[in-house]
């Protein structure tokens, strides 16, 4: 199945959740004392959404995007105020169909490359219908 968008959200900016911040770095060896390492609160609004007015979040489906660490149900939070660069995975309309992939630019021509060998990439003709609706910043996803 090709990876497509499931459903899309827009941010709630209204509402702060900051939870504790550790300053040191997490050993998956021996645990140590963490509370004296508490320097404060982390709102992730505010680390993970640099444009709030042009931010929204999508769920994804399939498995064309595997190897990019992207899964079917993840969440992904996507930028439409960042320009699309070569290699930047980007959220794509084609002839009216949400997509995900990673944008190339080779030889002047522009391709959607899935990050799943079992998937084709696809060359952007003149004819299609195609644009893009925003880069994606993050995935969450769980472990």
């Amino acid at each position: 199945m090709v990876t497509e968008i499931d459903v899309i959200f827009y941010p709630d900016q209204s509402t702060e959740c900051e939870c504790p911040f550790f300053v040191v770095p997490l050993s998956a060896g021996f645990p140590s004392p963490a509370e004296d390492y508490i320097e404060g609160k982390l709102d992730l609004n505010k680390h993970l959404i640099k444009h709030p007015s042009a931010t929204f979040f999508v769920r994804v489906t399939g498995d064309s995007m595997i190897n990019a660490g992207i899964h079917p149900g993840d969440i992904l939070i996507v930028d439409r105020a960042i320009e699309p660069d070569d290699k930047k995975v980007v959220v794509a309309v084609i002839d009216g169909e949400l997509t995900l992939k990673r944008i190339r630019i080779i030889k002047g021509k522009v391709f959607l490359m899935p990050e799943n060998e079992d998937y084709d990439p696809l060359e952007i003709k003149e004819e299609m219908n195609f644009g893009i609706w925003g880069v994606v910043t993050n995935v969450i996803h769980p472990l």
